[in-house]
């Protein structure tokens, strides 16, 4: 079963919160952290993560924090899942070796083109828009 880490989820979830926020801003670790109920160091990692890959940009000081590098809309499930995740194939390359058949293959190349471009196909614009229907609100207004 394809299954994704909680890193991958708060990394998901860390990405939508800034993504709600005004753009030239940016957000503090400790509001990050209070927000979403993480302990600091856990959400430090996971942004790390993030920065290291550039998707997001962090400010040290008192005005500090992180913010996105570029527009909503310009990102990706697929993208920002794949700086926690790494590879997101529903079976491993020694898997796909080890059971060669090929029905069988077919089937798993198709499984992961599914869920490849479902991931690709969702944008964080479009988490922050489900999360405005569903909460009825913006966490930085």
């Amino acid at each position: 079963m394809l299954k994704i880490s909680t890193r991958g989820q708060y990394a998901l979830l860390i990405m939508t919160d800034l993504a709600e926020c005004d753009p030239e801003k940016f957000v503090s670790l400790k509001l990050l952290s209070h927000r979403h109920n993480l302990s600091v160091k856990y959400l430090e990692q996971i942004l790390s993560l993030l920065s290291k890959d550039g998707l997001v940009v962090g400010l040290r000081g008192n005005n500090g924090g992180y913010k996105l590098v570029k527009g909503a809309d310009k990102y990706t499930v697929a993208e920002i899942l794949k700086v926690t995740e790494g590879d997101l194939a529903p079976r491993s390359t020694a898997e796909s070796n080890a059971v060669s058949n090929v029905g069988n293959n077919a089937f798993w190349e198709d499984f992961e083109k599914v869920i490849s471009d479902f991931l690709e196909s969702v944008t964080l614009e479009k988490l922050v828009e489900k999360n405005r229907e569903f909460n009825g609100f913006d966490y930085c207004i």
